[in-house]
């Protein structure tokens, strides 16, 4: 079987287990991972409320726009962001013409496979290795790169390809937003050539709709081929205040619905749902994962060093915003795990 026909078969199959029907019967549940609880409810009752056409608070279609993070409300994060696992795994492998980055940091403790020399370099050391993994590609070669990791990289704990490990009940609010007519966006820190790589086979979200940290780019004819090269120079860090900006610059719409996990996310939750004036009345939802479930998954909040949530936690109450515990509200957690 050649290569390119069995990584096609393998998102296919992925799309398939993941996913459930986007038009849900008439009766059926259209979140049958979620537990009959207040989470739930809530969800059902906010998409009732903005879609039933006698409701006071009808929507009409083209406002009904939903933004998600991806790192920790899509798929797992831990033990480092998977795209930054993507890079290690990238510096790893052009490290012999590199023979500096022996002696230099962030470079050295990635080569030594130090997660925690990498993490002691702070967000600029982690930047820096994700703009070296960029940095002098072509836009088809560093696709190319992405979706051989992605069909063959396995997480170091759970052992699963890191398609594998996302997450069920939110797959299911997906295709029920988009069955009442919602226009998805993702909305993450992560790069938004990695997530485009993947996330229309695995999340159904076409990469016209992903917004993400942007790194700048070139243009330039190679061989008689319009090509696109990759510089590794950094145009928008989509995290915490760069959020709203990407929202405002590729969607040009509030959204009415926001989902996140982490600080990272807060500023987008606050530009989606707080009001604008006494005449901004239309219903608005904020959504936040809490990482309870240390058995399915992992529990950590305020002190994680990834995918910390410490304000927005604060502030939920404050903003009535829906804080989903992962542990309590989810009867299964991964499409594959069965738990």
């Amino acid at each position: 079987m050649k290569p390119e026909f069995s990584k096609w078969i393998f998102f296919v199959t992925l799309s398939f287990i993941c996913s459930v029907p986007a038009v849900q019967a008439a009766g059926t549940d259209p979140l049958p991972s979620w537990n009959n609880d207040t989470s739930k409810k809530a969800i059902i009752k906010f998409v009732k409320t903005i879609t039933e056409h006698n409701s006071p608070d009808f929507v009409p279609v083209a406002q009904r726009i939903a933004t998600f993070d991806n790192d920790g409300t899509l798929w797992s994060e831990q033990p480092l962001y998977f795209q930054g696992i993507y890079a290690l795994d990238r510096i790893k492998a052009t490290a012999k013409d590199h023979p500096e980055w022996k002696t230099t940091e962030p470079f050295k403790s990635a080569l030594a496979g130090d997660m925690k020399g990498v993490m002691a370099t702070g967000k600029e050391g982690v930047l820096k290795l994700l703009l070296t993994a960029h940095a002098g590609t072509t836009a088809e070669e560093f696709k190319q790169s992405v979706r051989d990791w992605i069909s063959t990289a396995k997480h170091p704990e759970t052992g699963l390809l890191y398609s594998q490990m996302v997450f069920q009940p939110m797959l299911e609010l997906l295709n029920y937003l988009r069955a009442n007519d919602f226009k998805v966006y993702l909305v993450s820190g992560g790069g938004v050539d990695f997530m485009r790589v993947f996330a229309e086979e695995v999340y159904g979200v076409p990469p016209e709709q992903v917004i993400g940290t942007t790194i700048d780019a070139t243009f330039e004819m190679r061989n008689g081929i319009p090509t696109i090269i990759k510089t590794g120079k950094l145009v928008l860090l989509d995290d915490k205040e760069g959020k709203p900006v990407g929202i405002y610059r590729n969607i040009g719409r509030r959204p009415i619905l926001a989902a996140g996990n982490s600080d990272g996310d807060l500023q987008m939750l606050q530009y989606t749902t707080i009001a604008r004036d006494k005449k901004d009345s239309t219903p608005r939802l904020g959504l936040i994962i809490h990482h309870t479930d240390a058995d399915r998954e992992w529990a950590y909040d305020r002190d994680s060093a990834i995918g910390k949530l410490d304000k927005a936690l604060a502030e939920a109450k404050q903003r009535k915003w829906l804080v989903v515990d992962m542990k309590q509200d989810w009867t299964r957690v991964y499409p594959t795990s069965g738990k």
